[in-house]
This record gives structure tokens, sequence and C-alpha cells, in this order.
């Protein structure tokens, strides 16, 4: 189950458009219907960061709170900035996006879901990692101790999941092995 939380009735509905083929969406247009709207059968949130009312940090925060083990896209058009590394998202989309990220982003946090803690708190400290590369300079990058830190973590927790999954060497073999092993649970 997707649930689409966003204040613009139209960007909503071509996502919901995009996805109800392969998913059941539900759709909420503002935060606090969001949070009416979630319980144990939603997997993958859609969030819109800026929304009249609770803004989709709030929602993220209460969402985290609730504990329901459901993954979370922030889908927005604001440009992350360093705040993003204390948010609790899985993933950071910014608008305007196309149909084949959407799918892939919900197909990727699905796959997610079945993973442990372990490996969701590395995927979502990748994917802060990732977002700030793609929209910061190598200065401003070289400049922050967050940032510092965070890629500090990211390296100690590729090491740990390495050695327990039997001597990865980069992300690409990381990803590579951890899809056998989803194959491998699916069969």
């Amino acid at each position: 189950m997707v649930l689409i939380v966003e204040d613009e009735p139209d960007v909503a509905e071509t996502y919901k458009l995009w996805l109800q083929q392969e998913y059941e969406v539900r759709m909420a247009q503002n935060g606090d219907e969001g949070l009416e709207q979630l319980d144990a059968d939603v997997d993958v949130v859609l969030l819109d960061r800026m929304m009249p009312g609770l803004s989709g940090d709030e929602v993220l925060e209460r969402i985290r709170e609730r504990n329901l083990g459901c993954r979370v896209a922030m889908v927005t058009a604001v440009e992350p900035d360093f705040d993003i590394l204390e948010m609790g998202f899985d993933a950071y989309l910014s608008k305007p996006i196309r149909s084949e990220q959407l799918h892939e982003t919900v197909d990727n946090l699905l796959d997610r879901s079945e993973y442990d803690s372990l490996l969701q708190e590395y995927y979502a400290l990748v994917e802060k990692q990732a977002t700030l590369e793609a929209t910061k300079s190598s200065a401003e990058l070289a400049e922050s101790d967050q940032y510092d830190e965070l890629t500090q973590r990211v390296t100690e927790m590729r090491d740990d999941l390495s050695d327990t999954l039997g001597g990865i060497e980069d992300d690409s073999d990381f990803i590579a092995t951890l899809r056998g092993l989803s194959d491998d649970e699916d069969n």
C-alpha cells in the first residue's frame, strides 16, 4: 500500500495514476489527513515536504514516532540542505519527477522493507550522502563536519555489513549481493 501525502491535487492524482496499476494507493491532501490514513497496511509514504498546516518534516517525525515500519520518500521542490541529515526519511526526490523515477523509488523502498534494520539504516545514510553530493559543491562538503561524520558512518556500516555478508569491496558488489539475498529469500 502506498500513501500519497500531497497538497497539490493535480500532482497527487498524477502519482496515483502512475502507481495504481501496481499498487493499492491512498491519497491525503495534508499532513493531518495523511496521519489519519496511516496504519499498518501502509508500506510506503510519498510525502510532500512543504504543505500548509503540518509540514512534511513534522509528519515524518510523527510517522517515525508511531514506529509502523513503513518507508518514507520525501517528494518535494525544496532543495536539500544539511538539515536532511537529522531527518528520518528513506529517499528524497526533487520535483519534478518522472513516472519511472517514482516507480523505481517505490520498488526500492519495498525491497528495503525486507532487509533488517541495519541495512535500512545504511540505505538511508547512503541516500542522504548521495543527495548532498548531488546538490552541494565539493567545497561545501569538505567544510561540513556533519558530512564528514556521515561519510565515516557509511564507511563503518559498509565494512560491518561486508564482514557479515562475506567480503564486499564496493557499493555495486554490495547491492548485487543484497539483491542476491533478496532473490534467495523469494525462492
